[in-house]
């Protein structure tokens, strides 16, 4: 019986500490843009920053499955657009704002080097999609 008493105690007391530390994680938005440039080509394309569906950071604060995203760009350009060799690249933040001038700075690169034309890609001819988990 007494060693009933201290295994219930113990086990009461691993419960309640447990409840405790375990954080509730908030989802909070993330949003994302991205660029598709190529050695080959002059043309530059930026997508407009949009509100990825049920998508949380990872606890290093990356962006789950970034690759997937970077590829259903690339296949539009290839596919859409029908360009070939772009390089894609996915920017991300949970903060609109911060995202914003982000996108800002990168395309102020592209428009100061006087070499390059960007073109935006608007949402209703492309938006990101959550990928498919296998």
């Amino acid at each position: 019986m007494k060693y009933f008493r201290i295994l219930l105690a113990l086990s009461l007391f691993f419960t309640l500490c447990s409840a405790f530390t375990l954080k509730d994680k908030k989802e909070k938005p993330v949003y994302a843009f991205g660029v598709a440039a190529s050695f080959k080509d002059s043309v530059v394309y930026f997508t407009e920053i949009q509100l990825l569906d049920s998508v949380v950071l990872d606890k290093e604060g990356f962006l789950p499955q970034r690759d997937q995203y970077a590829y259903q760009l690339k296949d539009y350009v290839e596919r859409d657009l029908r360009k070939v060799d772009y390089t894609c690249i996915i920017y991300f933040s949970e903060n609109k704002n911060k995202l914003a001038k982000e996108s800002a700075k990168v395309k102020g690169k592209y428009h100061k080097a006087n070499s390059s034309l960007v073109e935006d890609i608007s949402i209703s001819s492309f938006s990101f999609k959550k990928p498919k988990t296998y």
